[in-house]
């Protein structure tokens, strides 16, 4: 892949990033102000002494709670990740292995040019990475202890130049959002739930003794309800499944701009496989922060999987169409090194 090539997929890789966010802000402003337009029909026509909805108070709390909580997650996001995990970093190396852990993330840190990152290590004998932060400026990268001793070198630095191409592509400040986004509206869509269920018993009850209500209303006001009331029942799973949609194509990306950094696709190629071969789940690192990891922390029954039901339920694409694109890339890179030897 040439130069011109990779900084074009990024730029499109940013403007997709602005799409997402603005999606996510329309559909928050559906659900709070949708729903207040909903029963502002309903109710319209109902008679003297009948409640009408005329505040848009579901919008309001609708729009300040996922504020509020997006931006708690944004701002402590990285770090309840790292501590989940129960990772710690490593400030001043206590063995060869983070020594040399270390000295690569300055080094990919320097071939992207970019500040290097706080490095950490998680307790965990699986083999897994990942990479969060706000921006390159406070970013970091954690390995597992099964990653430090099973890989080489230059797979090492395959590894790490793949999460450092995450923070150059902006991915872990869009994926903190993301998830932030993810929480929140699981967060709401459970809160007005609960809310509806508890209305519905209080309303019923009303209806029943005092005989009134229930009755007229605008007819789109009760479809624009029944279409909000489906909104927040798939919302959690459409959600999810378009998080999992992006973190696939950004892999094919990291791995493109890893190589670039390191002039080694194979190398990288060698450590995914060696990724895939512990079919272990890393269990350090919860399926929440599935999107953030270089493979897929859990089995990898799913994301192994071709066709439709990868491409639906997997957060990562298959290891082996992975593999396959390093190697078509050292192959090219062979290719071009032998034409230009003999001048």
């Amino acid at each position: 892949m040439s130069d011109a090539n990779l900084f074009a997929q990024q730029a499109a890789n940013r403007r997709r990033s602005v799409w997402l966010v603005a999606g996510f802000l329309l559909f928050f402003a559906w659900v709070g102000f949708g729903g207040d337009y909903a029963f502002y029909l309903l109710t319209a026509d109902a008679p003297p002494g009948e409640y009408r909805h005329t505040l848009p108070f579901i919008g309001l709390l609708v729009t300040a709670a996922a504020s509020a909580l997006c931006y708690f997650a944004w701002k402590t996001g990285p770090r309840r990740v790292l501590l989940a995990a129960g990772a710690w970093e490593v400030v001043t190396p206590a063995s060869p292995a983070q020594l040399q852990l270390a000295n690569v993330a300055e080094e990919m840190a320097v071939a992207a040019g970019l500040p290097k990152p706080t490095v950490w290590v998680v307790p965990d004998q699986d083999l897994n990475a990942f990479a969060t932060g706000h921006d390159p400026r406070h970013a970091s990268i954690a390995v597992t202890e099964g990653l430090l001793a099973a890989l080489d070198r230059d797979e090492l630095q395959g590894v790490v130049a793949h999460e450092m191409a995450h923070i150059q592509n902006d991915d872990v400040k869009l994926m903190t959002l993301l998830a932030g986004m993810l929480g929140a509206i699981a967060l709401l869509s459970d809160a007005l739930g609960r809310y509806l269920r508890l209305g519905g018993r209080v309303g019923g009850a009303s209806r029943g003794g005092g005989g009134r209500g229930g009755k007229g209303g605008n007819p789109l006001g009760a479809v624009l309800l029944v279409l909000w009331l489906l909104t927040l029942l798939i919302a959690p799973v459409v959600s999810r499944l378009l998080a999992m949609a992006v973190s696939r194509k950004r892999e094919y990306l990291a791995d493109a701009t890893a190589a670039q950094f390191t002039r080694h696709p194979e190398a990288l190629a060698r450590a995914l496989e060696k990724l895939d071969a512990a079919a272990g789940a890393t269990r350090s690192i919860a399926q929440g922060a599935a999107h953030l990891c270089i493979v897929d922390p859990a089995e990898r029954r799913i994301s192994d999987r071709e066709g439709i039901v990868g491409d639906v339920f997997a957060s990562h694409p298959p290891i082996r169409l992975r593999v396959a694109r390093l190697r078509a890339m050292a192959f090219q890179q062979a290719k071009r090194e032998a034409g230009a030897a003999p001048a």
